[in-house]
């Protein structure tokens, strides 16, 4: 029985040409970059060109690149980082955000920004939330359970308008954006300034490269303390030992995904869009959650109500279709997703969701192999 693997929200599969750039890393390009004899410094040299190439897709410096071990790290490394930096000050979040940025929020004083019942940012509750004292907002580019994509340069304008207010009021306090685009590097454009944003986050689990893989975009100028002390690596950010195969790996990933997410993206809205007429069609009972226009092209997140998920995902598991059932970060644990509560469904139907994440395998015949699975699981 063929595999139909419908997840990839929650990780990929490493594309073999990640895995061949990494490979010399572990063995015959082992070397410390930290060290000074000649090897170590080709090493050395190695990850300052993927700096250069990350850099390169998200618009800004080399020396505004700090590479941690995943997605997690570089959001902890971004909020606790200028939350500390700032200690009398607040910071904002939207309300379906990853865990990585909720739970170190709630150390310090913090506000819940709204959504809308698409899960697209209210704007109005943003700019009524912000005072004197806030000094970082923190909104998601794509949401990795609903697949919902915020207007993030509406976002940076709102923000633009309160670092102008505070210039004319002589308030000294900085406004930070930051933005978790783990789950939109696939499909979006990247580019920090055309964004507006002054921190970035990325995952290279999510993009077909090395787990433990990451990087935060940090705007020249931004005040941020570091989280982990040590040799200094990482500009005095992020000490210890380079993962040099994860950082060649997260670069090879980046440079494989943008330069074929338009051209992938097409592909894969057709299928979304297959999708959803088929189950339109043949399953009208689901509910679609999320935004209809402003949504991921890969994500289909759907409410079957009086069903329930973790049935019908073990149904469909024995069937060969492997797809999620919310944030794989919790789908070990009985709590409902706030992700779902934030855009009003309520505890009943939030047990009565599945999410299918397509990737670069998916065909048409797998979706049609999965509408037949799901109109037998479903009855």
């Amino acid at each position: 029985m063929k595999q139909i693997y419908l997840d990839y929200a929650a990780a990929t599969p490493m594309d073999p040409a990640v895995q061949a750039v990494m490979a010399p890393y572990f063995a015959s390009k082992f070397y410390n970059p930290s060290a000074t004899y000649l090897p170590a410094k080709s090493v050395k040299q190695d990850v300052n060109k993927a700096r250069a190439d990350i850099a390169y897709w998200l618009g800004s410096r080399p020396s505004e690149i700090v590479f941690t071990a995943g997605g997690t790290e570089a959001n902890n490394l971004a909020i606790n980082g200028v939350m500390q930096a700032f200690p009398d000050a607040n910071v904002l979040v939207s309300a379906i955000e990853h865990e990585s940025v909720l739970k170190p929020a709630e150390h310090y004083k913090h506000k819940i920004i709204k959504v809308r019942p698409d899960g697209r940012i209210d704007d109005d509750d943003l700019a009524k939330k912000i005072d004197d004292k806030t000094v970082l907002v923190s909104v998601m580019y794509a949401n990795n359970e609903i697949g919902t994509i915020q207007p993030l340069k509406e976002v940076a304008k709102i923000i633009d308008q309160i670092r102008l207010q505070r210039a004319k009021s002589n308030n000294k306090l900085p406004i930070y954006f930051h933005t978790d685009a783990c789950q939109a590097v696939n499909y979006l454009d990247l580019h920090v300034h055309r964004l507006g944003v002054d921190l970035m986050t990325i995952n290279g689990g999510k993009i077909y490269g090395p787990k433990q893989s990451g990087a935060l975009f940090i705007k020249t100028g931004t005040k941020i303390s570091p989280q982990i002390l040590g040799g200094g690596q990482e500009y005095g950010l992020r000490s210890g030992t380079e993962n040099v195969p994860a950082i060649i790996g997260l670069t090879k990933a980046l440079d494989i995904v943008q330069t074929m997410r338009h051209d992938e993206s097409d592909r894969i809205r057709l299928l979304q869009q297959f999708f959803i007429s088929q189950l339109q069609e043949k399953i009208p009972v689901a509910i679609i959650n999320g935004s209809k226009t402003h949504r991921l092209p890969n994500n289909i997140h759907l409410t079957i109500p009086g069903h329930d998920n973790e049935r019908l995902m073990m149904a469909l598991d024995e069937k060969g279709i492997i797809c999620g059932v919310g944030s794989a970060c919790k789908a070990s644990n009985d709590e409902p997703s706030h992700v779902l509560g934030a855009i009003g469904i309520s505890k009943k139907d939030a047990e009565a969701t599945l999410r299918f994440s397509m990737g670069r395998t998916t065909t048409k015949s797998d979706i049609i192999k999965v509408i037949d699975a799901l109109i037998l699981v479903v009855g």
